[in-house]
């Protein structure tokens, strides 16, 4: 019986542990978020930039599969590390709006390539 328990728990280690080769710390995607327009009313001579946005963002490769998903901090920030490779940007969103849609890009080894996210905010 103990046997069984132990052989359970290393199926489920297994099972939970990524296929993924790891990371190199010297390529990935890094980047911001920003949401906008976030002024209800802009008029002529009046700057209305967009904000930084904390988001979470998804990123699947070429053919869906997930490989990972990062919080962005309170400034949008975001980096992580990835294999080179052609991946699918997804920022998620839990309402209608703010809405952005998916970004596709590209690693290359030995560098960050760099993505700005801008989520719509719907405001008009």
């Amino acid at each position: 019986m103990r046997i069984q328990f132990v052989i359970g728990i290393l199926i489920i280690l297994l099972a939970t542990c990524s296929i993924q080769e790891a990371a190199p710390a010297d390529s990935g995607l890094e980047g911001q978020v920003f949401l906008g327009p976030v002024c209800p009313l802009v008029t002529p001579g009046q700057e209305c930039p967009d904000q930084p946005y904390q988001a979470m963002l998804t990123v699947n490769s070429s053919d869906g599969r997930t490989i990972t998903r990062v919080q962005t901090d309170q400034q949008g920030r975001f980096r992580l590390a990835l294999q080179p490779g052609q991946y699918v940007l997804h920022p998620e969103s839990t309402n209608a709006m703010p809405y952005t849609g998916d970004q596709a890009f590209t690693v290359a080894a030995g560098r960050f390539t760099q993505l700005f996210v801008t989520y719509d905010s719907g405001i008009r």
